[in-house]
């Protein structure tokens, strides 16, 4: 029941509401023929404002794709198109060369791969030769995980991948991104096989930095929303004082985004109601990133630099702050509401 429910509130990790997107008529829209034989079938689980888009890009890209999740609201509106859809993560390897999954918790993550119906099989020999974890989790989960995927047996031999392996691939870019197949993702796991996997990086997104060993991608995403969340605090508290010393917010904002405080919290994601459209900040603050999940981001930053002994003030100053918003019910609501419900700045007339 909590898997249940927690995943029930990531199915909106930027929305919190079913994704409303265009599945194409048909599962094969574009030939096929250019799908390498190695990734042809490729298997979705995660299918939230996030995993929906980034599966339909996969679709459309000509891949044979079979989907897993808990909404069945979403899982029909796969299938009423002609998608295969699962019942398990076990049934989803069973069929699948790749499996990406995209889920909104260490804690999840975990129990698809190894959970009773989980993708590894109970430690039985598996499909897949390629596990893609696009999740937002800790590295020290990634590692943990990436170990149990590469002492686990293929049931046959996949070109020259003897055993299956894993990579860390979360991205960045919202739901935007995912929707126009724009998004970033940060690589972690065998230089090989995010080789091998580059097709399907690249009908998902338009940029793909390789940062490294296993873990390093996962590292690289928590780092980035750490930077993210300071980055909005700082630009939401200048806003605030300069509405207290009589400067409008729309005049701060063209002097930060032609000078040294110019940042993508500023001139791309505005977070006082009124100087920008098309932001959450524009609609009550409603889509976008939801606050408890930059309040799990943070939890992951903090536990990682406590693994390692790392000083990181910011980082237990924002946790404070975002863990606060979600204690006062605004966990749904996107993190720049922070503007208004920590700070209480005004808005823009």
């Amino acid at each position: 029941m909590v898997i249940r429910s927690l995943l029930k509130l990531a199915e909106s990790k930027f929305n919190f509401i079913s994704p409303r997107f265009p599945l194409p008529s048909s599962a094969r829209t574009i030939s096929s023929s250019s799908v390498p034989s190695h990734l042809e079938r490729v298997g979705f689980i995660g299918l939230g404002n996030m995993g929906s888009r980034m599966a339909n890009n996969l679709i459309k890209a000509g891949y044979n794709v079979a989907v897993h999740d808990i909404n069945l609201s979403v899982i029909k509106m796969f299938s009423d198109k002609g998608i295969s859809v699962k019942g398990s993560p076990m049934e989803v390897a069973e069929i699948s060369d790749v499996v990406i999954t995209m889920l909104p918790s260490p804690t999840h993550v975990l129990e698809v791969y190894t959970g009773s119906n989980g993708l590894l099989n109970g430690g039985n020999p598996v499909r897949p030769w390629l596990f893609i974890d696009s999740s937002t989790i800790d590295p020290q989960t990634t590692r943990k995980l990436s170990s149990a995927v590469s002492n686990s047996a293929l049931i046959q031999h996949k070109d020259s991948w003897n055993t299956p392996v894993m990579l860390d691939a979360p991205v960045s870019g919202g739901v935007s991104a995912a929707e126009t197949g724009t998004l970033t993702f940060m690589i972690g796991g065998l230089e090989e096989a995010y080789k091998a996997a580059e097709p399907l990086f690249s009908s998902m997104g338009k940029n793909t930095i390789y940062c490294g060993t296993t873990g390093t991608g996962s590292a690289a995403k928590i780092c980035n929303n750490l930077a993210m969340a300071v980055s909005m605090l700082g630009v939401s508290e200048a806003f605030v004082l300069g509405q207290s010393l009589g400067i409008k917010a729309t005049t701060l904002t063209k002097i930060f985004n032609s000078s040294s405080a110019r940042c993508w919290s500023s001139d791309m994601y505005n977070p006082v109601p009124g100087v920008m459209d098309g932001v959450p900040s524009s609609r009550n603050y409603d889509g976008g990133f939801a606050s408890a999940l930059m309040a799990k981001d943070l939890n992951l930053a903090s536990a990682s630099a406590k693994e390692i002994g790392l000083n990181c003030p910011l980082t237990s100053e924002a946790k404070h702050i975002f863990t606060k918003l979600c204690d006062d019910g605004l966990g749904k609501k996107d993190f720049s509401c922070v503007f208004r419900n920590f700070y209480n700045g005004k808005d823009e007339l």
